[in-house]
């Protein structure tokens, strides 16, 4: 088999699903991750029809998914007072099944760590491009050669920047930030609870999950233009969420008041990665948000694992040949991630006009959850290859 060592860098969804099908398929594997374990609970990623669950069934992860899920938490918009103003389903937000992404995580981890080397600590730093391999270095690991190199890395990728270009030419920033504060593993919540979203004015909102809940404990949301921040200085992070929640009312005080109790936080624009002609160049492909990323549109891990099976698949079925798969892959994965669209949930709860707010607790009051479930249902379907079989008539050594 051709191009038989392949590094893929991340280790949260995308990574390890691209793992477990290239180490089935007879790849050397290794998985480098900055961070210095797997991240714990975070938020609820959910799956929805035919195509997600049969990517899980070929993984072996359907049932194990299913036993783990979190419970679909309804969300009602209030305003400062506590009066409620709009409705969202959890059948819609939790789709079929929703996981905590850290669970997700973990359980692909356990699937694949004992035939894959991962090394965590550490990241890519330089790529090179020889004609018949990648030369890799790394922070603290020394230089490597890999046959292929796989960005996993999120929206934020590292690969897409040292390959394709500065992440301002890819990434589009969409107005809005989200915060995350408290995300613990999964606890349940009490039968008829529900998560309330206070909304506060034109530009910023909170979430709280009373009584713990299937997302984080708190969940920040507002509006502004890009902010220079440091990515890496969660205090001055947490400053800034206060200083512009310092005057919303209802049970936001207490919210902030606790937030500093919580180890686990994550500040982040709402994003989109645009003008990706392709997702491959050389020996280097993108999975997942490195990719086709579009932050809360609530279709990234869908769309990681679908692309990962594919990826794999096309990988295993051209005998390893990247000129070919590759090919094969941005063609598929070009028109299956055009199903996140526009979607912008930080535009959507937090308008920035009078005529907005009013629209969307009309829209949330009235038959808005009607219309929104029905143009889910069956956006997420591909007609997958059943790559095992294709396989099969293809030596792989």
């Amino acid at each position: 088999m051709r191009n038989r060592t392949v590094l893929i860098s991340g280790a949260s969804i995308a990574g390890p699903a691209l793992a477990y099908w290239l180490n089935r398929y007879g790849f050397a594997v290794t998985v480098v991750e900055k961070a210095s374990a797997l991240r714990p609970g975070g938020q609820a990623v959910d799956f929805t029809g035919e195509t997600h669950h049969r990517v899980l069934e070929r993984m072996g992860i359907l049932a194990e998914v299913y036993a783990r899920q979190t419970g679909k938490t309804d969300t009602v918009l209030v305003d400062e007072t506590g009066e409620q103003v709009g409705f969202i389903s959890g059948d819609f937000t939790g789709g079929d099944v929703e996981i905590l992404r850290g669970d997700l995580s973990h359980i692909m981890y356990e699937k694949t760590w004992q035939s894959c080397e991962y090394i965590f600590g550490d990241s890519i730093t330089a790529l090179t491009e020889t004609d018949d391999a990648m030369w890799v270095e790394f922070e603290r690991s020394a230089p490597r050669r890999f046959d292929l190199v796989f960005g996993a890395d999120g929206i934020h990728s590292r690969v897409r920047r040292l390959v394709f270009g500065p992440e301002k030419d890819f990434v589009q920033h969409q107005g809005h930030y989200y915060c995350v504060a408290g995300a613990s593993p999964w606890t349940g919540t009490p039968a008829g609870q529900r998560e309330r979203i206070t909304s506060y004015g034109h530009n910023i909102a909170g979430r709280y999950a009373v009584s713990g809940g299937s997302k984080a404990q708190q969940m920040y949301l507002f509006a502004s233009p890009e902010i220079d921040y440091a990515r890496d200085d969660v205090g001055a992070q947490r400053r800034l969420v206060k200083q512009i929640f310092a005057e919303v009312g209802w049970r936001v005080p207490q919210m902030l008041d606790e937030m500093d109790n919580f180890d686990d936080f994550y500040l982040d624009a709402i994003a989109k990665v645009r003008k990706m002609k392709r997702f491959t160049r050389g020996r280097v492909a993108l999975l997942g948000d490195a990719g086709y990323g579009n932050t809360l549109a609530g279709f990234g891990t869908g769309l990681a694992m679908v692309g990962a099976y594919v990826l794999a698949g096309e990988l295993a079925t051209a005998a390893g040949d990247h000129t070919v798969a590759f090919a094969r892959y941005d063609n598929i994965m070009r028109k299956y991630a055009k199903i996140s669209g526009d979607a912008n949930a930080g535009r959507f709860l937090c308008p920035k006009t009078a005529w907005g707010l009013k629209f969307r607790n009309w829209f949330l009051g009235s038959k808005g959850m009607d219309m929104m479930m029905k143009m889910a249902e069956g956006s997420k379907n591909l007609e997958l290859q059943d790559y095992p079989s294709l396989v099969g008539s293809h030596p792989m050594n």
